[in-house]
Formats: structure tokens, sequence, C-alpha cells
């Protein structure tokens, strides 16, 4: 932790290696054997620069040893070659199937690829090679937090503190997900452990940070953080973080200028960051506009779907809640997730095998118009096997498939499931764009968008519109839940929605709060949510109202006819 790199390669004390496969009958046994003492000696004494140097010019002289692909990746990884690392470690696998270090290595290079999902399968391997390898338990809960699977990953964290009560990672990792959660008084003396240890960590300034301003000393909070953002140790990604979290708590003190400017230092260092990925060929905008260009060459008749045969072991009701980021979503969501009676899953790719099929590109939904119940029929199955393998259990339920960003996979959506139920979270454009500009998503080609006021806007205007051209067909089956409407009366709002559900009402509806901390919720509001319901982000945007002129020409015509008032 040291080096404060996520997912850094460690080389173990004590470890040996795997045999390797026999060398090729070319290469000089006594020559190779005495490079490996050399290499091994090297490490031995703490030199990792030498030792992975003298490696990675052995493993270009051709001698294949676990030790030698090991710290050939470590040198690799430290150049952010993490590429080149993976296939070497891949290599070391190959040669030696037992090699903990190549496999733990290889899941720690996966993370920094955000391939979480083969991080995970790779981790789990490790972990059934050998359970009491604390290491890979810790690796497994930063896994599933990325993944979202925040309860999961706080139990693998507890797993590994367990068998190593001085884990660092795993108590940084409890002390992630309790300050996720709300929970500053149980986060802060994790994250102060964390700290004797490791003077100035970011993770754990940062959870200090969110747990002063909890406590109302904002102060505290804002000197920390700036104190973090000029360290000179962090990441871009670590730093940009630090000013997005320092935005928050200057917010809370009214300092609007500063912490627009925090907020312009996170968004840029996100943006800088992740342009190899996101910035490069078509983005999520370009798709969704070029989409909605082929749409309007559909009959609006094409998406009136009969609907297809119901499953066996299927809900009572099929409900998809959309809207957009920051749309009040996730407070709807949890407050469904209290009633006994549904089953609620929050923000998985449960539409992946449909968008394959029929939104990989724009021109592709003339086809989806037009598809077949032979078409359909395998991507309905295979929805509802995705669903299960995410942990859903929708039988004889109401269930609530949430994702604000599924009003993109609209078109999927009115096909596969034309008689489903449609809960469309509103609220006033000016504070979902300002809202999304302002938090910390895990990034994807979506969340690019959100990094600046104007591609947020573009991107709002975007979905709106997308929902806008499915309207007709599905009118009959959609309700707006307005978020000021139900921040105004709690029991109005849900009861409408209960109603339009065939849900009855439940006094457990008004306990999401407790809910909210036992689900552990992955978005950015899990920690408000935990507070209960709250009015403080109606209205926000009047406080940015100058940054946010800019905006108006994509937000203008939404605010207008959604009746929000245009001051």
């Amino acid at each position: 932790m040291s080096e404060w790199k996520v997912g850094q390669i460690k080389i173990k004390s004590g470890y040996t290696p795997a045999p390797s496969s026999p060398a090729p009958a070319a290469r000089d046994p006594n020559a190779d054997r005495q490079t490996l003492q050399a290499i091994q000696a090297a490490a031995q004494s703490g030199d990792f620069v030498r030792a992975a140097d003298m490696a990675e010019a052995a493993f270009r002289g051709g001698l294949e040893h676990p030790m030698v692909l090991n710290l050939t990746a470590l040198k690799f990884e430290e150049e952010n070659r993490f590429e080149d690392a993976l296939a070497v470690l891949q290599r070391a696998i190959q040669i030696a199937p037992q090699d903990l270090g190549a496999r733990n290595a290889a899941g720690l290079v996966l993370t920094r690829l955000e391939r979480y999902r083969e991080a995970l399968a790779m981790f789990d391997s490790v972990v059934e090679i050998m359970p009491e390898f604390a290491g890979a338990h810790c690796a497994r809960g930063a896994t599933l937090e990325a993944l979202g699977r925040l309860k999961e990953a706080e139990a693998a964290h507890r797993r590994a503190l367990e068998l190593e009560p001085e884990n660092l990672g795993a108590m940084q990792g409890c002390a992630n997900l309790l300050s996720r959660r709300g929970a500053h008084a149980e986060a802060r003396p994790l994250a102060e452990a964390v700290l004797q240890a490791e003077p100035n960590f970011p993770d754990a300034v940062m959870v200090l940070a969110a747990a002063d301003a909890a406590e109302g000393h904002a102060g505290r909070a804002q000197a920390r953080l700036e104190m973090l953002a000029g360290d000179e140790r962090l990441t871009p990604h670590q730093r940009a973080l630090a000013y997005g979290q320092l935005g928050d708590v200057l917010d809370s003190q009214d300092l609007v200028p500063e912490a627009l400017k925090a907020y312009e230092a996170c968004n840029t260092g996100l943006a800088q960051a992740y342009a190899p990925l996101y910035a490069r060929g078509d983005n999520a905008l370009q798709f969704a506009r070029a989409m909605l260009a082929e749409m309007d060459a559909i009959p609006a008749a094409a998406w009136n779907t009969a609907p297809g045969p119901a499953p066996a072991d299927g809900p009572r009701t099929h409900v998809f809640l959309l809207g957009f980021p920051c749309s009040g979503t996730t407070l709807l969501e949890q407050v469904l997730a209290s009633h006994p009676d549904v089953e609620a899953l929050e923000e998985r790719e449960t539409l992946s095998e449909a968008q394959r099929a029929f939104q990989m590109k724009p021109d592709d939904v003339a086809r989806l118009a037009q598809a077949s119940e032979a078409e359909l029929a395998p991507l309905r199955d295979a929805y509802w096997a995705r669903v299960r393998a995410e942990g859903g259990d929708p039988t004889g339920k109401v269930f609530v498939d949430k994702h604000p960003l599924h009003t993109f996979r609209l078109p999927l959506i009115q096909k596969l499931f034309p008689d489903a139920k449609i809960l469309f979270a509103r609220r006033d454009p000016r504070d979902v764009v300002l809202s999304c500009y302002r938090r910390r998503f895990a990034m994807s080609n979506s969340a690019y968008q959100l990094l600046t006021l104007s591609g947020a806007a573009a991107y709002y205007d975007a979905a709106m519109s997308l929902a806008e051209a499915l309207q007709p067909a599905m009118a009959a089956n959609t309700l707006v839940v307005r978020h000021e409407a139900l921040i105004e009366d709690f029991d109005k709002a849900v009861g409408e929605v209960c109603g339009f559900l065939g849900l009855a009402w439940s006094d457990s509806l008004r306990n999401f709060a407790e809910k909210a901390r036992d689900r552990a919720v992955a978005t950015p509001s899990g920690a408000q949510l935990s507070r209960g319901l709250s009015a403080e982000g109606v209205g926000a945007w009047r406080r940015y109202g100058d940054q946010l002129a800019a905006t108006a020409p994509a937000l203008a015509p939404w605010v207008k006819k959604f009746g929000y008032a245009a001051e």
C-alpha cells in the first residue's frame, strides 16, 4: 500500500515458485540456474527493481520460469503496460497452473484494466487453491465492490481480516464500504488504523473526511482533502477523486465558486485518465443521436408488439424503473424494495444479450423493429437467466429492474416486454445535470458523457428524446414519478406507485432508509439514502445558475415540457 497504487502486484516473501516446464534443449541449464539464483537473491534482499530488470532481460533471452515471468510482469505494470503484464502472467499460469503468485497478480492487473468479472474469476481460483490466503480474499472484496456487489465485498474483506487481522487492504475495504452506506462512526477507527501504518493514504483520508463532514466538521474535512490533493504520491485518478470529494465539502459550506473549481479539477482529471478508453471513436452520445435518427424512419406501429409467453417461474408484475442518473431512481427503488412483495435488482446489465443482438450499431434498431417472435424469445429467456445470475429471485413477486440508463434500451424493452410496467423517474432537468456533474460514477462510456455540464445536458436531451419517441407505445403502461412530489408528499406519491403496480400499502415503505443500510446501495447516493428522505437537492441548481446557463439550449425545452419554473 505504501506506493498507493490500486491493484499493485506484490511479491510475497517466502514464496516458492512452482517447477517450470523443461527448458528447451538449446538452453544451458547451468546458466539458467545461475540466472534464477541471482534474480531470487535480488528479490529476497528487497531489491525488486534490480530483480525485475534482471527478470525482464532473462525473459527476453527466452528463459520462461514462473519467478521470471512474475517479476517481468511486475516491471511491465510499473511502466503502465498492463496488457503486456497480463500476457506474461497468463503464460506463467499456463506453464504452472498452481502458481498462486501469477494468478493473484493476473487478477490485480485485470482490475487495473477494469475487467472486473475476469478479475473476480481469477481471485476465485486463487481462493479455491488456497482458501486461507488473506490477500486473495481482500482482492476479491475490492473487485466485488467495483462490480456493485457490496454485501459480498464486505464479507470478503471480513474473511481477509479473520485470516490476517492486520491486513490493511481489507481494513480499508471495510472502511470504504461502511462509509458508502453512511456508517461513519464504524468506518472512522478502521481508517485511522490504516493511517497509523500509511500516513495520508488516500482512501483512508477520504473516509475520515466523509466522517468529518457528516458530523458537521466541514472545515476539518476540507483541510484533510486539500492536503491529500497536494500529495505528490497520488495517481491522477486518486487526485481527481480527492478533488471531487473536496467539491462536495465546499458545496456544503455554500462556497460555490470554490466548489465548482474542485469539481472541474476532478472531472478534468477523470476525463484525461479515461480518454484512451472513451474519447476515441463514436461515443455514447453520438450513438444515441444516430439511433434516434434511425427511429425517425420507423413507423410508430412497429413498436406495438404482442406480449410473449410469461415464464412459469416469472414475476407477478414485471417493472422497469428508469429515467436518467440522479433523477431519483435509487430513492424510488429503495422505497419499493422495502415492500415485502417486491424483489428489486439494482443496476445490473440484464439486457446485455439483447443489446448484443440488436443494439450494437445505431441502424440495428430498424432490424429490432421488425424482429420476429422466433428472434425475440431466446432473448427473453437470456434476460431472465441474467436476472437470476445477478442474484434476483422474481418468482411470484413484483420484480423491479432498476437502471436509469435503460432509457437508452427502451426499444429493446418495448419489443421484448411490451406488457411490462414502466416507472419513469423525473426530476428538474437542471438539478439532474448538476448532480450528474458533481457525482463520481463508475466509469463507462455513458458516465464519460457526464464529465462536463454541456455533455451531461446533451446526453440528458438524447435520453428524453428517445423516451418521447416511444411514448405512444409505452403510455398505457408508464407512470411518471416526479421526485419533487415524492419529497413533498411521500405517502401520496408512493401510494400512487403502489396502485399502479397492484401493491397494497405497507408501512415498511416508510422505513426505506433502514433497508438501504442493510442492502448496501452501490450508487453514489447510498450514504444520503441511509439518512432518510431529504429535500436538500431540490432546486440546488439555482446556486449554480450562472454555470448552468450554457446548458439552457438542451435543457430549457424539457424544463418547460415537464412543468418546472423557468427562473
